[in-house]
């Protein structure tokens, strides 16, 4: 990402209006189109967590207890119940 100075690409009247709220700072302007991911959804870690909690719910209703679960996924007991008691 390269710097730009703004008097050089936005009408006059944009930039006093700009420094109303901003003077001597930088500041990021995102791209149109650009919108924003959810953490993990880039690199596919949000996908593989949800695939792992919906495994955690399906054998907690198969009778497995939540300490045995901790233990399976190597999670503490309090994570495990938000995972369960977790409305989906």
């Amino acid at each position: 990402m390269r710097y730009v100075k703004a008097e050089t690409i936005l009408p006059e009247n944009l930039l006093k209006e700009i420094q109303k709220y901003v003077q001597g700072e930088y500041i990021y302007i995102p791209t149109e189109n650009m919108f924003r991911k959810r953490w993990g959804e880039k690199s596919g870690a949000r996908h593989q967590i949800n695939e792992r909690n919906v495994e955690i719910r399906d054998k907690y209703k198969a009778g497995h207890s939540v300490s045995e679960l901790a233990e399976e996924f190597f999670l503490s007991i309090d994570s495990i119940k938000k995972i369960i008691y977790r409305k989906s």
